[in-house]
């Protein structure tokens, strides 16, 4: 109990011994209570606030109260973080953005437009290197030899199955493409950035990746013999699986920067 203020108007001392007084709980009020002295009879009064205690019941109500708002809070930053999360995927395109190293995609069908091919010389005009598009890049089964595209953003493109062999990437933004199982022999990707691609599997013998940013890329069973990696910057990860694929051999091991 948590006395809250306490005056004396008088206490009586007789023979060494202290008037005691009698605390009464009622409510919160000031409550007045008369002190009889065992020896002298002298009555001394003294007030005493009191508060009123608090049951197991009311601690209850209490912890309850607090979970529900807990629970109501924790709800509220979940609706926030899915509004988020639905925001930034109705931007983005469904596919460049699961183009990360080592994902298995479901593919929809091929665009059955008949020019679809062509827009690999127009790329992403819209989402640059974020991938975003307000339509699929679907350069898949396209078949290109000795063509340019230097400088187009081609991110988020679909390249599945493609040939673009002898052609000039040069300075192209190639975030998030799948391109696996394409041939890309001899393909200039100098100054190129290639960020969260996938070549797995594909044929780029010969391919020139002088000066290109190398990061977060997929090369899994892709044939890189004869590859120039010079003066590339490529990510640690990146480092790490170059090295381990079979046919990065010679010159190339020494530009990567692989230990042996």
């Amino acid at each position: 109990m948590h006395v809250a203020s306490t005056t004396t108007s008088s206490v009586a001392l007789h023979r060494g011994v202290f008037s005691s007084s009698l605390r009464k709980r009622h409510g919160s009020r000031d409550v007045v209570v008369p002190a009889q002295n065992a020896s002298t009879s002298t009555t001394s009064m003294r007030t005493t606030r009191c508060e009123p205690e608090k049951d197991d019941d009311d601690d209850f109500e209490d912890d309850e109260g607090r979970e529900g708002l807990k629970s109501r809070t924790l709800s509220a930053k979940q609706s926030l973080v899915a509004t988020s999360l639905a925001v930034t995927v109705s931007l983005s395109t469904p596919f460049g953005a699961l183009a990360d190293r080592g994902t298995e995609m479901r593919l929809p069908p091929i665009d059955k437009d008949p020019n679809r091919c062509e827009r690999a010389f127009v790329g992403n005009t819209i989402g640059q290197a974020n991938a975003v598009s307000d339509k699929t890049l679907d350069l898949r089964e396209c078949k290109y030899d000795n063509v340019s595209v230097k400088g187009i953003t081609l991110s988020g493109a679909l390249m599945v199955d493609s040939v673009f062999d002898n052609s000039d990437f040069s300075e192209t933004v190639m975030s998030k493409v799948y391109a696996k199982t394409s041939s890309f022999k001899n393909v200039n990707f100098t100054n190129a950035v290639i960020d969260r691609a996938t070549f797995d599997g594909s044929d780029m013998t010969g391919a020139n990746f002088q000066n290109a940013v190398l990061t977060g890329v997929s090369y899994e069973g892709a044939n890189l013999t004869g590859a120039n990696f010079e003066e590339a910057l490529i990510g640690d990860q990146d480092v790490k699986l170059l090295c381990l694929n079979p046919t990065v051999v010679d010159e190339s091991r020494l530009q990567i920067g692989c230990r042996n």
